[in-house]
């Protein structure tokens, strides 16, 4: 799942950009002033008050990165006029929602950054349909949905943007049973290349729709909103167990033949590390019906867990738990301290001893492994771009700085490469990493010929170009 980024943090111990080309306005002058006066919200720039604290996404490795400006849109023809202004001016331009890019693309250096915070509207709709704004963070989501007695499968980091996770797929605890995020996209309203907004459905533009279900966030332009199908919110069994280090492999082994098995409402995943040897997961349904299904995981793996929790409840409380809060708070003050990379689990692992030598190699390593199948496995691939529906599951691959930046990003690396050697190159646009070999291909596979072609058709100019983005 899109985990909650202070169980990272705990454990490990420790949207997107025109590529760099130079701006033909300089850093101050008219254009920007002018830019300024048209805006119903705030653009912040370089000197201006609050601009050091405007400009900052999640994680701390880009705070060196200085946008020429920062717009807070207070409504859609904000957007407009930011794309309008970065088209015109050969500007990079970035759209940013919660901010949580792992290569910091949402923080565009020396370019135009889109603040979609403002337009976090979330209305509930005839027909179990919601509105929600593209500057909606998870936390907002799942409050109001549950409010209304509705559900959506996305992420559980609370102050993850639900666009740039809808827009990469969205995996998360209620994925087998209802899909990833982007599968519940009915349509979106979508300011262009062109500098013009429009609606995005299977009616009027069933193209773009299909590319924008897994396409990943910065590309063909800015989303402002989705109208999402939701479910009926259900009680909700979540679990945990903790097994002693030893048993890394044999978790391993055992799981990657008990989760396939399973029904679709029993989502799981593994957190592993050299001190962490841990599977948790959410089931549609009651305790009583969940605990023989754990029962049987317990007995193929052999040992007792040293720690088993099971807790019914209802679909918010659920979220919260995952999230790691008791209430969803309006900001979360806590940034990012950690490098992250990927890799499709495309068959079962062969040698789990030598999967658990590669996934303890350094002390500070922590992966977290995520079940697919279920719902997710049946989307067929004219209805969305996301190409690794076959996958057992995705690995995310992370780590803290201890040693540095560099350090970290050469132990991941390692271990990504590693892996790549085993199940191919394949990796998850969500868990995006600049090193990534061969990037286009990892993460979009057999969708990356057409995903090209309707770049080139909704942004021929590159106005959204970047430096892992289709329209290069």
């Amino acid at each position: 799942m899109e985990l909650g980024r202070r169980t990272i943090l705990k454990l490990a111990g420790a949207v997107p950009a025109m590529a760099a080309v130079p701006a033909a306005i300089p850093e101050g002058g008219g254009p920007w002033e002018r830019l300024r006066a048209g805006l119903a919200g705030e653009l912040f720039r370089p000197g201006d008050p609050g601009y050091d604290e405007a400009r900052l996404g999640f994680f701390s490795l880009y705070d060196h990165r200085l946008p020429h400006g920062v717009a807070v849109c207070a409504n859609e023809d904000d957007v407009r006029r930011c794309v309008d202004f970065a088209a015109r001016h050969r500007v990079p331009i970035a759209a940013r929602s919660g901010g949580h890019s792992y290569a910091g693309y949402s923080t565009v250096d020396k370019g135009l950054v889109v603040d979609l915070s403002r337009l976090n509207a979330i209305e509930i709709l005839p027909g179990g349909r919601a509105a929600i704004g593209a500057g909606a963070v998870l936390g907002q989501v799942y409050e109001t949905l549950a409010a209304a007695g509705r559900a959506l499968p996305a992420g559980s980091c609370p102050s993850v943007g639900i666009a740039g996770l809808t827009l990469g797929g969205g995996i998360g605890v209620l994925g087998r049973k209802y899909g990833l995020t982007c599968d519940s996209v009915e349509s979106v309203r979508f300011v262009g290349a062109d500098g013009k907004l429009r609606l995005v459905s299977a009616e009027t533009a069933p193209d773009l729709l299909w590319a924008l279900r897994g396409g990943g966030g910065g590309n063909f332009g800015i989303v402002t909103s989705f109208t999402f199908r939701t479910a009926a919110a259900r009680t909700l069994t979540n679990f945990g167990l903790t097994f002693p280090p030893a048993v890394l492999a044999a978790l391993v082994a055992a799981w990657q033949e008990w989760q396939p098995a399973m029904p679709d409402e029993l989502w799981s995943g593994m957190g592993l590390g050299p001190t962490a040897v841990n599977c948790g997961g959410c089931f549609v349904g009651r305790a009583a019906q969940l605990n023989p299904l754990l029962d049987d995981l317990v007995r193929r793996v052999g040992t007792q867990p040293l720690t088993r929790d099971v807790t019914e409840q209802r679909n918010l409380a659920t979220m919260r738990a995952f999230a790691e809060e008791t209430n969803f708070p309006a900001a979360v003050a806590q940034r990012g301290e950690y490098v992250s990379t990927s890799r499709m689990l495309t068959h079962p692992v062969p040698d789990p001893d030598a999967l658990a030598s590669l996934l303890t190699s350094d002390p500070y390593l922590y992966s977290i492994i995520d079940a697919y199948g279920g719902a997710i496995a049946r989307v067929p691939s004219s209805e969305s771009c996301f190409p690794h529906r076959s996958a057992l599951g995705s690995i995310q691959v992370t780590r803290g700085l201890d040693g540095g930046e560099a350090y970290a990003r050469q132990a991941i690396g390692r271990v990504r490469d590693e892996l790549g050697r085993e199940y191919g190159q394949a990796g998850y646009i969500n868990y995006i990493d600049a090193e990534m070999p061969h990037w286009a291909k990892a993460y979009y596979g057999e969708s990356l010929p057409r995903l090209r072609r309707v770049a080139r058709k909704y942004d021929p100019d590159g106005v959204f170009a970047f430096e892992q983005g289709l329209a290069r």
